[in-house]
């Protein structure tokens, strides 16, 4: 299972961002959570799923304001499972705590983890963050312009749809997808949601 554990940034100097994160995490993503997101403190969101790709696919939207710190937590968690995430426990909630707070020390405000190998074995969790940190990095160096496009193709149009939405060229459109990385991204999503997939599959068969 993936729990993601998200601490609002400076919440005490900004307004609440959880209750507003947590609706439309619900209305985005409801069909593929475990339990409805919920908020588990003043400014703590925990969101709980045993689908990789909404997991991921959490993980960037919640990096993407620079509001959140955020922990993504991998491992099986206590069953049968209460009503509410905030009731919820086992060993990936406590991994992401664990993911959370790590997140506070790392310039992109995220971290993974899972319980650790008792024989020491290498981590897949820290191959998952290692990637993503590199994918975050390239998002975080996104224009404006470059998320505009992102935005469009997201809700399904085509490039060149999008660039006639947008008043632009299709060669404007393809110059800034490319400066954008927007290829590049969508190529690393299914491998990092295959890694992912792999590493809880990993903490299942842990004694």
């Amino acid at each position: 299972m993936f729990v993601i554990t998200a601490d609002q940034i400076d919440s005490r100097m900004s307004d609440d961002l959880v209750a507003a994160e947590r609706d439309r995490i619900n209305a985005a993503h409801g069909a593929t959570l475990a339990l409805p997101a919920d908020r588990t403190a003043g400014d703590e969101l925990q969101v709980l799923s045993d689908d990789p790709a909404t997991a991921l696919a959490l993980v960037l939207e919640l990096t993407r304001g620079r509001q959140f710190h955020v922990g993504l937590g991998i491992g099986p968690v206590r069953t049968p499972l209460p009503e509410a995430t905030r009731e919820a426990s086992g060993p990936a909630f406590f991994a992401a705590r664990d993911a959370a707070e790590r997140a506070k020390g790392s310039g992109i405000r995220l971290a993974v983890q899972r319980q650790r190998d008792p024989q020491g074995r290498s981590d897949r969790a820290d191959d998952a963050e290692a990637l993503l940190a590199l994918l975050l990095i390239v998002r975080e160096r996104r224009s404006a312009a470059g998320w505009e496009l992102y935005e469009l193709l997201q809700k399904g149009l085509t490039q060149a749809d999008a660039a006639e939405r947008l008043g632009i060229s299709a060669a404007a459109a393809s110059a800034r997808a490319k400066a954008a990385q927007l290829r590049a991204e969508a190529a690393a999503l299914p491998a990092l949601t295959r890694l992912l997939e792999q590493t809880d599959l990993a903490a299942r068969q842990e004694p």
